[in-house]
């Protein structure tokens, strides 16, 4: 993006001889304006938006608490700041963790990318003293309990079946077996281009056969039907199939359909917050914070883990729960979980499998030892 562009998307206009700078900014120059910063607004997802503008407001506080000018970029100062959070702050607060301080500093350089400084990150005052951090404070990162299918079973029996119970048990149903990210289950859409801020969209597939052609002839494949659903996630676009389950009591599909049947979504987001006035179902999107709570306190009402020390068991769920537990028990060819998770690398989708066959490939004895 050149200059010129930086600053029509701040709302002005480049500066002009006095005869130019008269005349107006015309509707059409001030609408590709707005155009062009909702554009770079969407550059980035909405969670990792308010991360980024929120590690800046740190960042900026630390630096008028110290005196320091925030512009222009400083990898000196910058690296002093990275020292600072590792060492955690006089006032008693807590070091941050090295990936925290990585994000950290990804924000900063967003930050400064947008103002039209970039920050070298190469500088030795920033990549050295980080490097030191991770040697000196560098540890496993810490992971979120799975959330298995016998573990999701038992977390759909604790749930009512009235509107909110059955919404809630679809959530859980859909976000395990499609392997979602919670803003990917909050952000899906009835269809296609329904909404401003939706992230994605359903299709349901009923029973199909496909013959050979030839009517004498038996059918080729016959399939069950399920659910298609179109996703723009962190690595892009992509498909993600789930086929009905088989019970009704367990189906994600057949428990979508009944939550949209009683709760009469038929357009616009797919998961809303019920009224607390009549409990009928509003207009309004879930946040995927709900995501989050829920599997928090189905899984403790449970008993998942229960084996833990409570106030672990309080932060050993999340969101990424669910998508933990399909990697986990998918017993398929690895690169079919890759792709239905949206992982860019198979070692991403590795993170994620809380159990598999260690020592399946043995290369000591491959080697002939």
């Amino acid at each position: 993006m050149t200059e010129a562009d930086d600053v029509i998307i701040d709302g002005d206009l480049p500066d002009a001889p006095p005869a130019a700078a008269e005349r107006s900014v015309s509707p059409h120059l001030a609408a590709l304006g707005q155009k062009a910063k909702d554009y770079a607004r969407n550059a980035r997802a909405e969670n990792t938006r308010r991360a980024y503008e929120s590690d800046w407001r740190q960042f900026s506080s630390w630096l008028r608490r110290q005196g320091l000018p925030a512009e222009p970029p400083d990898p000196q100062i910058v690296g002093l700041y990275l020292a600072a959070c590792a060492d955690g702050k006089k006032g008693g607060a807590s070091a941050v963790s090295v990936a925290t301080l990585e994000r950290r500093l990804s924000g900063i350089c967003w930050r400064y990318r947008q103002l039209g400084e970039p920050l070298d990150t190469s500088d030795r005052h920033i990549s050295t003293v980080l490097a030191g951090i991770r040697r000196a404070h560098g540890r496993p990162p810490v992971q979120k309990e799975a959330i298995f299918a016998d573990d999701l079973r038992a977390m759909l029996a604790v749930l009512d079946n009235d509107l909110r119970g059955l919404r809630d048990k679809a959530m859980l149903a859909i976000g395990f077996a499609g392997g979602l990210r919670r803003s990917e289950i909050v952000g899906l859409d009835c269809g296609p281009d329904q909404t401003e801020d939706g992230s994605g969209w359903i299709e349901i597939f009923d029973r199909t056969t496909a013959t050979t052609g030839d009517e004498r002839a038996p059918s080729a494949a016959t399939s069950d039907g399920g659910l298609l659903l179109t996703i723009d996630g962190k690595t892009g676009w992509r498909e993600v199939e789930i086929g009905r389950g088989s019970s009704p009591a367990t189906c994600p599909v057949a428990m979508l359909e009944t939550w949209m049947r009683l709760g009469r979504i038929t357009h616009g987001p797919l998961f809303r917050a019920i009224t607390r006035k009549n409990g009928g179902v509003g207009a309004e999107r879930l946040t995927d914070k709900h995501v989050a709570r829920l599997v928090q306190r189905t899984a403790l009402a449970a008993g998942v883990r229960g084996n833990l020390p409570e106030g672990e068991r309080k932060l050993a769920f999340s969101g990424h729960s669910l998508r933990a537990g399909l990697a986990s028990s998918a017993q398929i060819e690895e690169a079919h979980v890759q792709r239905h998770l949206g992982h860019a690398s198979a070692e991403m989708t590795r993170r994620y499998q809380r159990k598999r066959d260690r020592f399946r490939v043995n290369l000591t004895k491959a080697a002939g030892l």
